[in-house]
């Protein structure tokens, strides 16, 4: 899949996602709104994708929204409704990748501003590059993180720090970004430590990875009583399934497991 705004390629159960506006360090202008909120709705219904590498062209991962080219952008005008399930278009492109059915993994070096910062945090998992700075700097211009910015910090970063971050807009390092939660992991070659663990979860069961992504999507404030519940009714499925046999066949002649979409 190839858009003028994002492009898309899949191998070996690996979609490989690339933000590109690098001329702009792709910040968000409308059509980039909708070719990432294409792309997550791609993604959703595919069964050949195992795990998610997205990355930023050029520069930067994305320095934010393009506001100027926003301007009068029928969306604004009713923030409230609720276009993409549970989310607006804007908080679509950010909530949607937690949403998917498989893991995302975010490539983030440059900048990850306003915006991007909020698709960073999309991702299940983080990888910085020692140069990256993040910032929810939407105070700086009057505003606040409305592109589910909130719901995706919340049990990352520490409600103090969190409030500190968002009241001030303050750009962080990514050495301080991986202290406090922001970030997973840092490497000097992000996409490279990426795509090594995105392999790892391609060669895995997707029943059980899948499985795996609805359990750690519970809300937190889901009762003990319903996580148990929910653990025990995801595994009774997986032992059922025929990735479960065929990982127990593969122990026990002593090769690596094959398993199907």
């Amino acid at each position: 899949m190839s858009d003028d705004r994002v492009v898309m390629t899949v191998r070996d159960g690996i979609a490989e996602v690339r933000l590109n506006r690098p001329d702009k360090l792709n910040a968000v202008d409308e059509a980039q709104f909708h070719a990432i909120a294409a792309t997550i709705d791609d993604l959703a219904g595919r069964t050949d994708v195992r795990c998610v590498v997205l990355s930023g062209e050029g520069r930067a991962f994305c320095g934010g929204v393009d506001l100027q080219s926003l301007a009068g952008l029928p969306g604004l005008n009713d923030l409230a409704e609720r276009t993409h399930g549970e989310a607006n278009l804007f908080q679509h492109v950010c909530w949607g990748w937690r949403q998917l059915p498989m893991p995302v993994i975010a490539v983030v070096h440059g900048y990850a501003f306003g915006a991007g910062c909020q698709i960073m945090l999309g991702a299940d998992i983080r990888i910085l590059a020692p140069d990256a700075e993040v910032s929810m700097m939407e105070i700086r211009w009057g505003i606040v993180p409305d592109m589910a910015g909130f719901a995706l910090a919340r049990g990352l970063v520490r409600d103090d720090l969190l409030r500190e971050l968002i009241f001030t807009g303050r750009r962080v390092k990514a050495d301080e970004a991986l202290a406090i939660g922001l970030a997973t992991h840092l490497s000097a070659d992000p996409l490279g430590q990426a795509m090594e663990l995105a392999t790892r979860i391609a060669a895995s069961s997707p029943d059980a990875v899948r499985a795996a992504k609805r359990l750690c999507n519970l809300p937190w404030e889901t009762a003990d009583a319903a996580v148990l519940l929910a653990e025990a009714r995801e595994q009774q499925t997986l032992m059922r399934s025929d990735n479960h046999r065929e990982a127990l066949r593969a122990a026990a002649e002593g090769r690596a497991p094959r398993y199907r979409d």
